[in-house]
């Protein structure tokens, strides 16, 4: 079985390497053509013809030559060149992503084949949110090229969910329900809505018990909310209380969780974010919680990534490395 699944991913790649990445393009064969993307990308990590070729150990005139046919054969500009640098045109970046893929694959069956413990090589590439990515996936991409020195990593840090196909991205970490997809999932944890400030502002403005005392409060609140202006808190409880949608006035609308929380340390008023935003304040006792008991249902935080019936090596190595970091990490939140 192992067998007939491995020609039929070679048979899969092939046919990927010879219609879709070179469309009616006549090449002497498939050799040539693996040679040339293996070119593209190793000027594209390089940086420089020159260095692609001490990488490659192969001549810059080859180098150049695989280049030129690779442009000339697809009929697009992929790489402009300049005095003192060169850089990817936006077609030869999205290039770029596919020939890695390729690449990645036709890596790994091989190995597969060879009945090898695949060491991974080339370059992960993930996606995170801005500050999750900088308090906790940052550590786990340190720890993993330690331990594996021929990887590289391209981690994008942004508050939006990235489609991981279309961007050339390895795997996602989403904070949030995720929806019913083709992606394979693991469940790493889970963080919390929940509401701070001051002690001086506290102290001056007293601590709300419920929900409705934040109509006498000022608020800061975050342009990425549905509805800045209100917010949420679930049913339930001992008391059995009605969930409840509070309309809150603003004193200050922020794009970032960071501002929104320096803005809550200065006094300006409650902030709500989510717990490991806010974990650094309240340790240092920059900010206290408040209505703690009216938390609403904790969100999951999971990682994600293609389902292939045959991983990458280097994907499959990152899981390994972070799944039990960002476990252990969740779990002191």
């Amino acid at each position: 079985m192992s067998c007939l699944y491995s020609y039929g991913l070679f048979r899969k790649i092939a046919i990927c390497v010879k219609y879709c990445i070179y469309p009616s393009i006549l090449w002497d064969n498939d050799l040539d053509r693996l040679a040339a993307i293996r070119v593209f990308v190793a000027i594209a990590d390089a940086g420089s013809l020159s260095a692609a070729g001490e990488r490659l150990g192969m001549p810059l005139t080859t180098v150049s030559r695989h280049l030129k046919g690779l442009e000339e054969a697809l009929n697009t500009r992929l790489i402009t060149r300049t005095t003192r640098r060169l850089a990817l045109t936006e077609p030869g970046q999205s290039y770029l992503e596919t020939c890695r893929r390729v690449l990645g694959e036709l890596d790994t069956a091989e190995r597969y084949l060879a009945g090898e413990k695949a060491e991974p090589r080339g370059q992960l590439a993930l996606t995170a949110p801005s500050l999750f990515g900088r308090l906790h996936v940052r550590p786990v991409v340190s720890a993993y090229l330690d331990a594996h020195p021929r990887m590289t990593a391209r981690v994008l840090l942004v508050n939006r969910v990235v489609n991981l196909v279309e961007e050339g991205l390895d795997l996602g970490i989403r904070i949030g329900h995720l929806p019913d997809s083709a992606m394979r999932t693991t469940t790493l944890g889970t963080v919390r809505l929940i509401c701070c400030a001051s002690p001086a502002y506290l102290q001056a403005a007293g601590t709300p018990k419920e929900p409705g005392a934040l109509l006498k409060h000022s608020c800061i609140t975050f342009t990425s909310f549905s509805q800045p202006d209100r917010w949420s808190f679930p049913g339930g409880g001992q008391g059995k209380r009605n969930a409840q949608s509070i309309p809150v006035a603003p004193r200050l609308i922020v794009n970032t969780a960071e501002t929104g929380i320096d803005a809550a340390i200065s006094g300006l008023g409650i902030v709500r974010v989510l717990s490991y935003q806010g974990q650094a304040a309240l340790a240092d006792g920059s900010l206290r919680r408040v209505l703690e008991g009216f938390d609403p249902e904790p969100i999951p935080v999971s990682l994600v990534h293609r389902e292939d019936r045959l991983p990458q090596a280097k994907v499959q190595a990152f899981v390994d490395v972070a799944v039990p970091m960002l476990r252990k990490a969740l779990r002191a939140l």
